[in-house]
């Protein structure tokens, strides 16, 4: 009795279509994909940036010029 299938999804379906329409699901699903592109790029700039070894020796000749100049 639990189960549901296939021709019950699709009777959800229709009267889901014809109380909303398919130009409000449409908006709904181009919002809702929106959303969520927004929500991964915030979590990409959340992610800090990988330093690169390279650049330890450069900060920290400019943090000494930096010292040089204040005393």
């Amino acid at each position: 009795m639990g189960n549901i299938g296939p021709v019950q999804l699709l009777i959800v379906l229709a009267i889901v279509l014809l109380l909303f329409g398919s130009k409000k699901i449409k908006n709904l699903g181009s919002d809702l994909g929106g959303a969520l592109r927004g929500f991964k790029k915030s979590m990409k700039d959340d992610e800090p940036e990988p330093r690169l070894e390279a650049d330890e020796p450069a900060i920290a000749q400019t943090q000494e010029k930096q010292n040089a100049k204040s005393d």
